[in-house]
């Protein structure tokens, strides 16, 4: 690998270490331009290391290396802040594309990963439970600069307060949400004005929820930058619904968004507090929205 990365003269190999842990430390003292993980490293593995790494070296950028072609390890690695992803099968013709892409600002992924995550991968519907603003605000910050920095477009519909949180975290992180919402890839809506437009005798009217919802991810898909671009949805609409007990709106709603998407390619995030729920005489609630759900998380203040 190392004589790889010296073909290219203008480059200069100024470390290599042997585990997760030396990578971090020596991330801290050289503050390198750019760092090649594997994501199997030993002591420390690479998706860890690299969390850590954004910590004490958050100018460095990074180049992941590895034989998995998982969703969840993209993901994960995606979610560290990690612009490339290379197959090492492909490393000997894509590792210096891959630095060159992202020495650019780019992002590089595998051609052998996206075919298979393209072939295997169903759309997204998640559920995330929550114990407080905290808790939401932290998965959400992540879930929409994954999206913005992979070249992707968000939607969040939610209430005020979480909106302007959200918008200050993503500045924070880096992300120019300002000139995310002026290219139409980064749009953020009212939660609750959003569902008087859609709620027809009580229930999500299917024509409106289509027509508006489906036409606000088809806006954003198209001014997206990615070359296989997707759109990710984050909705607190049914918690809205949940807390004033509509509990039959929340669900139908939560099944028009598992039939977005299928339409489209979207990765849906909902979030309900846990408040929401109270014991036993809920738990049928509960069971329901869950269901309708690809994946669910429960996450409480550690």
């Amino acid at each position: 690998m190392r004589l790889l990365l010296l073909m290219r003269p203008e480059w200069q190999v100024v470390c290599e270490a042997s585990d997760g842990s030396e990578a971090v430390q020596k991330a801290e003292e050289l503050r390198p331009d750019l760092i090649v993980l594997d994501i199997g490293l030993p002591k420390l593995n690479g998706i860890e290391a690299a969390r850590r790494i954004r910590d004490v070296s958050p100018n460095s950028k990074i180049v992941f290396l590895t034989m998995d072609n998982s969703r969840e390890t993209e993901q994960a690695a995606l979610s560290t802040g990690a612009q490339g992803f290379v197959h090492k099968a492909r490393a000997q013709s894509e590792l210096l594309p891959a630095i060159d892409a992202v020495l650019r600002g780019k992002q590089f992924f595998s051609r052998i990963l996206t075919d298979a995550l393209r072939a295997k991968a169903p759309r997204r519907h998640e559920v995330l439970f929550y114990s407080d603003d905290t808790v939401l605000l932290d998965s959400l910050t992540r879930f929409v600069a994954v999206a913005l920095k992979g070249g992707n477009a968000a939607i969040v519909l939610a209430t005020k307060p979480h909106r302007d949180s959200l918008f200050q975290r993503l500045q924070a992180e880096g992300v120019d949400a300002d000139g995310a919402i002026r290219q139409g890839i980064y749009i953020s809506m009212d939660a609750a004005d959003t569902l008087s437009t859609i709620i027809v005798n009580g229930l999500p009217d299917p024509v409106r929820f289509f027509g508006g919802i489906g036409g606000l991810i088809e806006a954003a898909a198209k001014a997206a930058k990615a070359e296989q671009p997707q759109v990710f949805v984050f909705g607190e609409a049914v918690a809205l619904l949940q807390a004033e007990g509509k509990t039959d709106a929340a669900i139908r709603f939560e099944q028009l968004g598992n039939d977005l998407a299928e339409k489209y390619e979207v990765n849906i995030l909902c979030a309900y507090p846990l408040s929401s729920f109270h014991g036993e005489k809920d738990q049928h609630v509960f069971q329901s929205i869950c269901a309708e759900h690809s994946a669910v998380y429960s996450q409480e203040t550690s």
